[in-house]
């Protein structure tokens, strides 16, 4: 299941991408994904530390997307907030692999198939939407229609 804290990073996210490389700060960030400010900015932070956004410092700073939004897909915000996008650890390829810990024989496991095919198929989703494909989707936030 997604976190509340990924769907805010999504938004405020999505937020960005629609600002078409304009910088938005923090408190209009979190009006416009219905955030709290102080959550967001933890979140904008792990974002920034893994080259998502930039973020500028002072009275004028504020957020930008580090790379195009439609080089950003919604797999690897997820990947970053909640981790890896398999339900269980031993269908993951990515750094949460290991042997489910009431399972006796992986080879074995009867579970193992069904959630490696919801993992290659929920992937294979999330990898080829971007924030562009959301920006580009949906009304605009309310909140951020006010704001204009």
């Amino acid at each position: 299941m997604l976190s509340q804290k990924a769907r805010y990073g999504l938004r405020a996210l999505v937020e960005l991408a629609r600002a078409g490389g304009a910088q938005l700060s923090a408190g209009e960030l979190s009006l416009r994904a219905g955030a709290p400010r102080k959550f967001l900015e933890a979140i904008l932070l792990e974002l920034s530390r893994n080259q998502v956004v930039i973020s500028r410092r002072g009275k004028f700073g504020g957020y930008v997307l580090a790379r195009p939004a439609g080089e950003i897909a919604f797999a690897e915000i997820i990947r970053i907030i909640d981790g890896p996008l398999a339900l269980a650890p031993c269908v993951s390829p990515r750094l949460g692999f290991r042997k489910c810990a009431d399972c006796p024989d992986l080879l074995a496991c009867t579970l193992r198939e069904a959630l490696a095919r919801a993992r290659d198929a929920t992937a294979e989703i999330l990898e080829g939407y971007s924030l562009a494909d959301a920006a580009r989707t949906g009304a605009a936030n309310p909140a951020a229609s006010a704001l204009a």
